[in-house]
């Protein structure tokens, strides 16, 4: 593929207000050009921006620049409201979803050891990161959450495979594991952090925050919670 089809590939990303996917790409062109063609380039603009502050990220949905998390400090300066913060359950239910998923809700509460709030599932909801898959073919049919394509966008991450592994865990008792995810994704800043199994319950130890600044209404994303 020529400078000129690089180029205009490299300018519908920067443009985009949404993650593109090969697919989309190639309706970029009258000619054909194949997927394989598109990659390359892909490839190569990731290579071409690994010196600056935005880079090229492959994520569940398909590609987009965002900014470096070394650039989070600058940006933030921008924006220098106090962000809204998410409560410690909020943050402790999805890092059990997405670890555990498809789980359901009572079967998170018996991980954390407390009743989950309707107002929980809700926030997560509403922002886009789980949803109710199927039912469990059991008393009352519960719902079974699980996270969705929106949530490994915000992670920044392609696949499930891709968050950070926890601990190899025995049949018979969990070893202790650890995972930590730092991420920054647009102008959201988040962070989870150490997830601790022990036998058959997690217990989230550290303070689990995330700081979400979006140019929208800030009426649209839900407070802190208790």
């Amino acid at each position: 593929m020529d400078d000129h089809n690089k180029r205009v590939i490299e300018t519908a990303l920067l443009c985009a207000q949404e993650p593109l996917s090969v697919a989309d790409l190639t309706r970029l062109f009258v000619e054909d050009v194949s997927t394989t063609e598109i990659k390359e380039v892909l490839e190569i603009i990731q290579a071409e921006w690994q010196d600056k502050g935005m880079e090229l990220v492959h994520i569940a949905t398909g590609w987009r620049f965002q900014s470096r998390l070394s650039m989070r400090e600058y940006l933030d300066r921008l924006t220098p409201e106090k962000p809204p913060k998410y409560s410690r359950a909020v943050m402790e239910t999805l890092a059990i979803i997405a670890y555990r998923q498809p789980v359901t809700r009572g079967e998170i509460e018996e991980i954390r050891g407390v009743a989950v709030s309707s107002n929980v599932m809700k926030q997560l909801e509403d922002r886009g990161w789980v949803e109710v898959i199927g039912h469990k073919e059991t008393i009352g049919r519960p719902g079974l959450y699980a996270t969705t394509k929106q949530f490994l966008d915000d992670l920044s991450l392609s696949n499930l495979q891709s968050l950070p592994m926890l601990e190899d865990v025995a049949p018979a008792a969990e070893a202790v594991g650890q995972a930590v995810i730092d991420f920054n994704v647009d102008s959201a800043t988040e962070t989870i952090t150490e997830i601790v199994t022990e036998e058959t319950t997690i217990e989230i130890v550290e303070e689990i925050t995330i700081e979400i600044t979006e140019e929208s209404d800030p009426s649209d994303n839900p407070g802190e919670q208790k």
